[in-house]
């Protein structure tokens, strides 16, 4: 994944799209809102000016892109560290260990060890995932495993992915103190991701309401 790199803003006159969610949100930093052109936009984002009245984008093009999982917001987690969230998500792709069963798989080819996805961050990460989901296909399975535990990847309930993916935000948000401040600084917003997701994904890809428990939980903690 990236080592966050904030992509430019270019301003717009007040009365551009967008414009007007600005103005709803006086309480909060304007330039979370502030459109970009669509010309800058790649095809996998979501713009900040595509926000509805209530909502904020969770934006690589500001601070908030430090709530991504991309983010470079390294955390230990269990004994053991990890560059960014989606490091330790991308990771458990991976054979942990001579008695994990995909480590012996015959024909496979391993980019990385465990451990240096645990280093990676960005799309950087991301992309070390997508070539041990191609493995996995070739081996026809649908788990990970997690000190020594089979765990189902894409469970349609909250599962133990879902508990593990849940504690390690939670690790992120405690270990870096910049990352709670900007998450409590989003009040009451809804919080939406700035990126497509596909229709139905699993509970654990939705990074943007395990952030805003989170955020619940740690509001009430403050009162």
């Amino acid at each position: 994944m990236l080592t966050i790199v904030f992509l430019g803003c270019s301003m717009k006159p007040a009365s551009a799209p967008g414009a007007r969610h600005i103005a709803r949100h006086s309480s909060y930093p304007a330039h979370w809102w502030t459109p970009v052109p669509e010309e800058d936009k790649p095809q996998w984002e979501i713009l900040p000016q595509e926000a509805k009245p209530g909502e904020v984008i969770l934006s690589k093009r500001n601070e908030l892109g430090l709530l991504s999982n991309f983010a470079p917001t390294p955390f230990v987690y269990r004994g053991k560290r990890y560059a960014s969230l989606e490091g330790f998500w991308q990771a458990m792709l991976y054979p942990e260990g001579n008695d994990d069963p995909r480590s012996t798989f015959p024909g496979l080819t391993w980019r990385y060890t465990r451990d240096q996805v645990m280093d990676l961050t960005s799309f950087e990460a991301k992309r070390a995932g997508e070539m041990a989901e191609e493995n996995m296909k070739i081996m026809g399975i649908t788990w990970v495993m997690f000190v020594g535990r089979r765990i189902e990847y894409r469970p349609a309930e909250r599962g133990e992915h879902y508990r593990l993916i849940v504690e390690a935000t939670w690790e992120k948000v405690r270990q870096n103190p910049e990352v709670k401040r900007v998450l409590l600084a989003t009040g009451d917003l809804i919080l939406k991701p700035d990126h497509l997701q596909e229709p139905n994904a699993p509970a654990a890809w939705r990074y943007n309401e395990i952030l805003t428990e989170i955020r619940t939980a740690l509001q009430r903690e403050t009162q």
